[in-house]
């Protein structure tokens, strides 16, 4: 993981997401390819678009629950 990745914690005690990148999730597909197509375009959008290859490998060494996961870390899910 790298420097930008350190973990940082808002005073809610929820977890900053390592982008600026907003993402509409809410009320779409939930086919995981869906899901995974818009999150790489945030990302690539973002002001970290190093991250995208990142992201998908992260996102698909597991089951769909860890794809959601790492989204969450990486982008703010709306």
């Amino acid at each position: 993981m790298n420097e930008i990745q350190s973990s940082k914690v808002q005073e809610t005690g929820r977890e900053v997401p390592y982008t600026d990148a907003v993402v509409q999730l809410s009320g779409e597909n939930g086919n995981a390819f869906s899901i995974l197509g818009r999150v790489r375009r945030g990302i690539r959008q973002s002001n970290h678009p190093e991250l995208e290859a990142e992201f998908v490998r992260e996102a698909t060494e597991g089951d769909y629950d860890h794809l959601l996961q790492t989204c969450f870390r990486y982008v703010s899910v709306e």
